[in-house]
């Protein structure tokens, strides 16, 4: 026995090594950024807790999250300067320059005229936000939401930046936000996978998106994020293929998981565990999948909040659906990425266009979720 385990530990692969170390110290740092003072033996309440926290359990037990890629203009959505409005024209002052870096777009321009909004705000809510009149829905929800008008980033490019939102740092090969909350919460569906990705196009100009943004990065790879298709088929070779049936199928998964389990117990690496799975959930989703992604059947009062959009294969709204059904059929982390938000040219006309496929929908999908954590 003694000798198996010792054989078993010479086995042991490097990216296993690594994903396992890197796991536990990155833990320890979470929480010394969550808790300062966590490790330096300090009372609880210069430690950072206050008593008797938590003082109830986390509800929130599921993620949608609405990526709107590319950079939508603040100025016309939820950031109102009327200031700015009456300076149109102006040269921008060198005091709110202060001599930063310019990209390439602008690094020959000599003057940089300020533009306002060429859209009117209204204050909104309880809370007196100020909202575009482009978004005449969330304007109706702005009471459940969170707006962040402050921030700083150490790049001035779309790939660090989008990368860093969806894995907290600039560079690749790390796990997203997604493959986090599969790890940690695993899955409530057998028969689907912890985290799904939904693609659509707007009208605009399109910044693209890529794999290694809902990426497994030194995670086992089952906490990878599933992209569907945004055609009719959201899963590709979701039917046997002609002259297969559901048996010779079962036949087949078997004999591969059987070789499988052989390299496993040779070798140990448990990435040869993660593809065993893998086959298994593909197998199981060929039942689940069908009867969630068809909206044919969705209640005439769901097509009205969502908008007649939503019965449209791939469009925004159709995905904003889709990832309710998902998420109310136990999926953990829904991640939605809309393309088409890049403003350059033409962006007072290119805008109303962007924020109509994306505002009802999304306004929707916030209603629901704030009222079933609520509720929950």
């Amino acid at each position: 026995m003694e000798n198996e385990l010792y054989q078993h530990g010479l086995n042991i692969s490097r990216r296993r090594f690594l994903s396992r170390l890197s796991i536990g110290v990155g833990s320890a740092a979470l929480g010394s950024l969550l808790i300062p003072g966590l490790f330096n033996g300090s009372p609880e309440e210069d430690a950072g807790f206050l008593p008797g926290i938590p003082h109830f359990a986390p509800k929130a037990k599921r993620v949608i999250y609405l990526f709107q890629n590319g950079a939508p203009s603040q100025l016309e959505s939820f950031d109102y300067k009327p200031t700015l409005t009456k300076m149109m024209g102006q040269d921008l002052p060198e005091s709110v320059r202060q001599g930063q870096r310019l990209t390439g777009m602008t690094s020959d321009q000599k003057s940089f005229p300020l533009v306002g909004s060429y859209y009117s705000f209204k204050q909104h809510g309880q809370s007196g936000a100020w909202v575009s009149e482009l978004f005449p829905h969330m304007a109706k929800v702005v009471d459940d939401i969170c707006i962040i008008r402050s921030m700083h980033t150490e790049a001035i490019n779309h790939d660090p930046a989008l990368t860093f939102f969806q894995t907290g740092a600039q560079q690749g090969n790390r796990p997203s936000m997604g493959a986090w909350v599969s790890y940690g919460l695993g899955t409530e569906n057998k028969n689907l996978p912890s985290f799904c990705v939904l693609l659509s196009r707007g009208k605009g100009n399109g910044q693209g998106v890529y794999s290694k943004l809902w990426s497994n990065g030194f995670l086992d790879s089952i906490h990878q994020g599933v992209q569907f298709s945004s055609g009719e088929n959201p899963i590709l070779y979701l039917q046997d293929p002609n002259g297969m049936d559901r048996k010779a199928r079962r036949d087949m998964l078997d004999r591969v998981a059987a070789l499988n389990e052989m390299e496993l117990k040779d070798f140990g690496d448990p990435e040869i565990a993660t593809r065993i799975q893998q086959y298994e959930m593909a197998y199981r989703m060929q039942t689940a999948v069908p009867e969630i992604m068809d909206v044919s059947k969705e209640p005439d009062d769901i097509v009205k909040l969502y908008g007649s959009e939503c019965l449209v294969p791939g469009t925004y709204a159709a995905n904003c659906l889709l990832a309710r059904k998902l998420s109310e059929n136990g999926v953990r982390f829904v991640q939605l990425y809309h393309q088409g938000w890049d403003g350059h040219g033409n962006l007072p006309g290119e805008i109303r266009g962007q924020c109509m496929d994306t505002d009802r929908a999304s306004a929707i999908g916030i209603k629901s979720g704030s009222a079933t954590a609520r509720n929950t």
